[in-house]
């Protein structure tokens, strides 16, 4: 397999922790964006010294200077960007959009993964609000992304297994109640999860899948919603321009989710 120099930015947060240890295990060169942003935050940068020492390189640069993020891009083939999409409706957005900026004037990357990992947006179209919020900004993205003319790849990675099985599904829950479950919908639609994340290079669509309440949290429930009632992560044919991972890769082995419950026994 050829190898690739990989740059994570957001390499300390939920997803770019794990996609910098992938990275480094598959024998990539990698380089994780040394954000000025992380301040004095002692357990960021203990995990960035950490990579450090398993070959990572720590490449210093910040969204608030242009030119230090064109700096950073220059060193590498592969930009993934796992910042996170907590902060709803425009931090995320402008981050990428300047991140796209400086991959257009570098002018050397091979292939750009952009910050998605949940339900693929192309088909949430009619998604209801204040949920869709999350699908529009990353239709903002990608238009940014295309219009630029940036090879990519967007993973659809769906539902993450560490928030969705093991909490059995219940907003709010990452522990399984042994007491009482609430079942949403009517116990028919099928959720994808994800457990373990891989680095996918080569194609250009990966799936893997109210009042008194805070903004996040309605967006979140309305998450729910289409997922557990209308089944939106399987209600469709993934098409020619896509590609299933277990198809991609048939080496890996993937873990049941009767397998990954045994954890909580």
């Amino acid at each position: 397999m050829e190898k690739s120099k990989v740059l994570v930015v957001g390499g300390t947060g939920y997803l770019g922790k794990r996609l910098v240890k992938a990275s480094l295990a598959e024998g990539h060169e990698t380089y994780i964006l040394n954000r000025a942003e992380i301040g004095v935050d002692i357990d960021k940068v203990q995990m960035l010294l950490s990579f450090k020492e398993q070959g990572a390189h720590l490449v210093s640069g910040s969204f608030t200077d242009h030119q230090s993020l064109v700096k950073a891009i220059k060193l590498v083939d592969v930009v993934i960007c796992t910042i996170s999409g907590v902060h709803i409706r425009s931090h995320q957005i402008l981050l990428q959009l300047k991140l796209i900026d400086a991959i257009k004037e570098a002018g050397n990357v091979k292939r750009f993964l952009p910050s998605e990992f949940g339900t693929d947006p192309a088909r949430m179209e009619d998604a209801l609000e204040p949920g869709r919020v999350t699908f529009d900004d990353k239709m903002i993205v990608r238009k940014a992304i295309e219009d630029a003319q940036i090879p990519f790849t967007y993973i659809s990675a769906n539902c993450f297994a560490g928030y969705f099985l093991g909490g059995l599904c219940q907003p709010g829950k990452i522990l399984p109640s042994r007491d009482s479950v609430v079942f949403l919908g009517d116990g028919n639609k099928k959720v994808f999860t994800v457990f373990m994340l891989h680095v996918f290079l080569n194609s250009d669509t990966v799936f893997l899948s109210q009042k008194g309440l805070e903004y996040a949290e309605q967006v979140g429930l309305i998450h729910y919603y289409h997922v557990c009632y209308e089944g939106c992560l399987t209600n469709f044919e993934i098409g020619n321009d896509a590609v299933e991972a277990s198809e991609l890769y048939p080496e890996i082995k993937y873990t049941t989710v009767e397998e990954y419950m045994k954890r909580y026994l």
